[in-house]
Formats: C-alpha cells, structure tokens, sequence
C-alpha cells in the first residue's frame, strides 16, 4: 500500500510577512503541513535543527546564508529510524535564499531516495520556489522529483484550495 510522509522545515518566532516583521508561534511551513495531514492519511516529521536559527529576523537570515555559503549540513534533533515504507514524501520548507535551509539538506542526505516520489512545498514571500527543486534533485539522489508548490506565506492558512488541487494533480486525493 502507498504510504506517504510529509517532512517539513519551519521556523516560528520573528517572521516576515509582506514589507512586515510579526511573531509567530506556528511557522508558516507548518501551518501548510497541518492542512495537508487533515486532507491525506500521512505520518509527519518535523525538521529540527539541533542549535536553531535565532528568534530575530534578520540575525536568523544572516545565519541561514552563512550555512548555504559554507554548504553546511546542520545537525538535526532526530532523524526517522527510515523511509522504506514511504512511495511519496512531501518536503516543506521555507525559502532561504532561494532554495530550502541547509537543515533540509541534512535530511535527504541521510536517506536512500530512489524509487521514491518527492512533492516540494516552499513557503515564501515573493520569492516562489527559487532553485529549490533543482537542489533537491542534487541532494536525493534516485528521487522522481515533480513540480512544486509555492505559497506565500502570509497567506498560509488560506492555502487548503491550492494543496487540494496540488494533491489531486499529483494522485493523492
């Protein structure tokens, strides 16, 4: 049977949301997550950095660019024992600097993909999916890459009509 597995990247705290900074208790990615567990049977897992970024904005993007520049490959709290029985994974992540935060390269490094289905989801604020689906191909070596979805991420909340489509066109619902 077809078992499916959303892994996803998300950060709470200071965020900045069109021209704004605002706190937020729930990441953006994982709003998008939570819709996507009430409209599908999946288990989830939660990408989390060992030492995470900082709380502040700005210092927190300043050191999400000095991983990407240093190709760095943060470690994470814990990793799933496998993902043998998974066909699909759906990747949630916010955009960094125009592809997902090194903790995520972390993640598919770990893992043998091949066989497997990946669905990238890149929450964003005007930036849309940047090179991320590219990377990923890079970084999940086997892995049947399909076209993303982009969604902003001040507007995550309201994002249950386009994962609905997304889902559809992609054979989960």
């Amino acid at each position: 049977m077809a078992k499916t597995l959303i892994a996803f990247f998300s950060r709470a705290d200071e965020n900045y949301f069109g021209g704004a900074m605002r706190y937020v208790k729930v990441g953006n990615t994982e709003i998008v997550a939570g819709i996507m567990k009430e409209l599908i049977d999946t288990d989830t897992f939660k990408i989390e950095m060992k030492d995470p970024y900082s709380p502040v904005y700005m210092t927190c993007i300043d050191e999400a660019k000095k991983d990407k520049q240093n190709n760095a490959r943060p470690e994470l709290t814990g990793y799933l024992d496998s993902i043998d029985e998974y066909d699909t994974i759906v990747l949630g992540y916010p955009n960094y600097w125009g592809t997902f935060p090194m903790a995520v390269a972390t993640f598919l490094e770990r893992y043998d993909f091949t066989g497997k289905t990946i669905l990238p989801l890149c929450t964003n604020e005007g930036s849309g999916m940047g090179s991320s689906e590219s990377d990923i191909k890079k970084s999940a070596k086997g892995a049947t890459v399909k076209s993303g979805l982009a969604i902003t991420g001040s507007k995550a909340a309201d994002s249950k009509d386009a994962v609905k489509k997304w889902f559809a066109a992609n054979g989960l619902i």
